[in-house]
């Protein structure tokens, strides 16, 4: 099992995502017998899971990372519409994801428009680390938000990636 990461930050411009998937696939093919790919529709409006059939090859199912770490099919059963969602990675790295590209550091009187709908924060741990909950609560607190933590574990994710071993 050999791992491609893409940036990040494609997940704040999901029409990178696509072009990035199609040249790993196209470098890579000829080196393996199976690729999966690691993503959810990611924003890509269903066009990922129609370019990776066109490709021949599988994909993590689940509209984002926040559902397939939830499980897709409890993530669908809670209807929250008011919950902004943090995962590990989130959690860690909310300044470079979240606050700055947002403007946030600069014009704090945005977070009213940009989260003024939502009520909650709900930290998605895939680990259970006490560092990265307290942090997640800071930023929950920050936000204004009230704070929830549910261990996920890697969901829907772990389950995909055992169903190509």
């Amino acid at each position: 099992l050999d791992l491609q990461c893409l940036p990040a930050i494609y997940h704040n411009h999901p029409e990178r995502i696509i072009p990035a998937i199609e040249e790993l696939v196209a470098k890579h093919r000829a080196d393996y017998d199976k690729i999966f790919v690691v993503y959810a529709d990611c924003g890509t409006g269903g066009l990922l899971d129609v370019k990776c059939k066109d490709l021949g090859v599988e994909m993590v199912k689940g509209p984002h990372c926040y559902s397939f770490f939830e499980g897709n099919d409890a993530f669908a059963a809670r209807d929250e519409m008011t919950a902004f969602y943090l995962t590990d990675f989130l959690v860690r790295q909310f300044d470079a994801f979240i606050w700055k590209p947002l403007g946030l550091e600069q014009h704090p009187e945005l977070l009213t428009a940009y989260f003024g709908n939502y009520t909650t924060l709900v930290y998605q741990a895939q680990t259970d680390n006490a560092q990265l909950t307290q942090l997640a609560q800071a930023h929950a607190q920050r936000m204004g938000l009230a704070f929830e933590r549910r261990f996920t574990g890697y969901g829907d994710l772990q389950t995909g990636l055992q169903a190509q071993a």
